[in-house]
């Protein structure tokens, strides 16, 4: 009872690690109705910031690598201040992606970024870490699988990785269209170039906007999940998912 109530307050964490991908559900279409409402009370997960505030400044310090942050669907450039600011308290140079809102085109934005990051890793002579919230962990991947030795790491949390938006809430306005198509080739890419750097997948129970059964990563080898319990709009201040970025960014570079 104590414990809940602390990881309630923010006190203590409430993320965990999902250790078998293949005991978890399969994706079936958007996430419930019921469960989409639930983001109506996605400020109150800002709220446990507070209570979290011991355990976040004894977070590991970091290496000062280049950190990029990439926006969701749709999301301002601005919407990942809050945790770009505390990875550079924690010694990062954290940047935002540098094209301001994400209006939805990956094909482009996966260019645009590989491009840019080749540009920064040349600049500063190491690769850089990728961090994606919803569109913004789909480009990011994308990134990855195309330029390997570029990318360092990548977390992803709220991210789709199958389906396409056939697995969002955008699939009950807009019904799943070509998404079926969109799936074969994120299969045909999986099966002919699987992603080779440490992945790390956030998913949430409490997503309303992204099914978190199609978060779950079966295909590249260097994957873990952790699940957290806010909602998908909630992710960006959700303080369990700000120690899992710094946790895993503090890893040693495996190459």
């Amino acid at each position: 009872m104590l414990h809940a109530l602390l990881a309630t307050a923010g006190v203590r964490s409430r993320a965990r690690a999902a250790t078998d991908a293949d005991d978890l559900e399969r994706p079936s279409g958007p996430p419930a109705t019921w469960t989409a409402l639930g983001e109506l009370g996605s400020a109150l997960d800002a709220v446990r910031l507070v209570g979290a505030l011991p355990r976040l400044s004894a977070a590991p310090r970091g290496d000062g690598h280049l950190v990029v942050d990439i926006p969701g669907w749709q999301a301002p450039e601005l919407t990942g201040a809050p945790l770009r600011r505390f990875l550079r308290r924690l010694g990062y140079d954290a940047r935002g992606w540098g094209f301001g809102t994400n209006m939805g085109d990956p094909r482009r934005d996966v260019e645009r970024l590989a491009e840019r990051v080749l540009e920064l890793v040349e600049e500063t002579g190491s690769p850089v870490s990728l961090v994606g919230w919803s569109l913004g962990g789909v480009i990011a991947r994308e990134v990855a699988r195309r330029h390997p030795a570029a990318v360092r790491r990548v977390i992803t949390y709220g991210t789709p990785v199958t389906g396409g938006a056939g697995h969002t809430t955008i699939a009950r306005v807009y019904g799943r269209g070509s998404d079926v198509d969109a799936e074969r080739v994120a299969q045909r890419l999986d099966a002919e170039s699987p992603i080779r750097v440490p992945l790390t997948v956030v998913f949430s129970r409490r997503d309303g906007v992204v099914a978190w059964q199609a978060c779950i990563d079966r295909a590249s080898a260097a994957v873990e999940h952790v699940e957290v319990s806010s909602t998908h709009l909630g992710m960006g201040v959700d303080p369990d998912v700000w120690a899992v970025v710094a946790d895993r960014l503090a890893a040693p570079r495996l190459r």
